[in-house]
């Protein structure tokens, strides 16, 4: 069974995952407030189904890119969960869950989400032999950046307000496919599936290396 931990962004998600089936899965707008809400949740989550740590053979967590704080909370619960019950630990990047809904689809994907401060963060991804990917980097801008990308018919996907949707739906028209916002939403269940894939490999990330995926710093510190 998985744990699947996602706080990259205000959109939060945890699920309970088994390779046939989704016990429970929570996925909610947090305040920026991971911290008070994820452990609670957690422990709720596996207290409905009967199950504490023991049961667990693995942690699942999306690494980024995303909230500073966000992604260090959800990193410090996942690697400490693996650290004292010894079990494997597999990092996804953010930007690679929200595909997932979309399916095997013969056209680029843009994954999306909130970068802050008026910002989109995005990624192309192509689907090939049964994974996603990516084509060919991370980029940070303004939704007319965006739409500038955006030369060939695609699906885009993530989270987009109602106004950048509208201003991409007035732009393409029917020549661009843009999710509905039902399809649009990271659930940890698609994290935990993906990570379940990785550990059928014999994948595994280092506890001690894994680190958040940053596209800036926070501002007043120093680059990581």
């Amino acid at each position: 069974m998985l744990i699947a931990i996602d706080t990259a962004t205000r959109f939060a998600s945890l699920a309970l995952y088994e390779p046939d089936r989704v016990l429970a899965e929570l996925t909610w707008q947090t305040k920026d407030n991971h911290t008070a809400e994820m452990m609670p949740s957690l422990v709720d989550m596996m207290d409905r189904q009967g199950l504490d740590a023991s049961h667990l053979s693995g942690v699942a967590v999306a690494i980024g890119p995303g909230s500073f704080t966000g992604l260090r909370i959800g990193l410090a619960v996942a690697k400490g969960l693996v650290m004292s019950l010894d079990l494997p630990l597999i990092g996804v990047p953010t930007l690679e869950i929200l595909p997932y809904a979309v399916g095997d689809i013969d056209l680029p994907t843009w994954s999306v989400i909130q970068a802050g401060r008026g910002r989109l963060c995005w990624a192309k991804y192509l689907y090939h032999r049964d994974t996603w990917a990516l084509q060919p980097s991370l980029e940070v801008g303004t939704i007319s950046e965006f739409i500038e990308r955006l030369d060939e018919p695609a699906v885009v996907c993530g989270e987009l307000s109602q106004s950048e949707r509208d201003v991409i739906s007035t732009r393409f028209g029917k020549d661009l496919i843009l999710v509905p916002p039902t399809f649009a939403l990271r659930r940890a269940a698609f994290l935990a599936d993906l990570a379940w894939r990785r550990l059928q490999r014999g994948e595994r990330d280092d506890v001690v290396t894994l680190s958040p995926i940053y596209l800036h710093r926070p501002e007043g510190t120093e680059p990581a």
